[in-house]
């Protein structure tokens, strides 16, 4: 089965033991978006993060999506600070 394939955008994947957390990817999409009081068509993505709080607080999981769509936004910051 294939999630793209049958439309899926977005998902909420589930913890197996013994994992801690999952990053569920939905697929690309065009959507109209507000940008610098512009209507534009820009490339749009879900990610959902399942954690467990048995183990891990809330707030680092938020922090790592926040650093993932930062790094998605702009890739040119992953190699930033990478030399030396």
């Amino acid at each position: 089965m294939s999630l793209r394939a049958d439309g899926i955008e977005a998902f909420t994947p589930i913890i197996n033991p013994p994992e801690v957390a999952i990053l569920g990817v939905g697929r690309i999409v065009q959507a109209l978006a507000l940008v610098e009081g512009q209507v534009a068509a820009r490339d749009r993505m879900t990610l959902s993060l399942t954690v467990d709080h048995r183990i891990v607080d809330g707030a680092p999981g938020a922090q790592f999506l926040q650093t993932l769509v930062q790094l998605l936004e702009h890739p040119a910051l992953i190699f930033v600070g990478s030399e030396g």
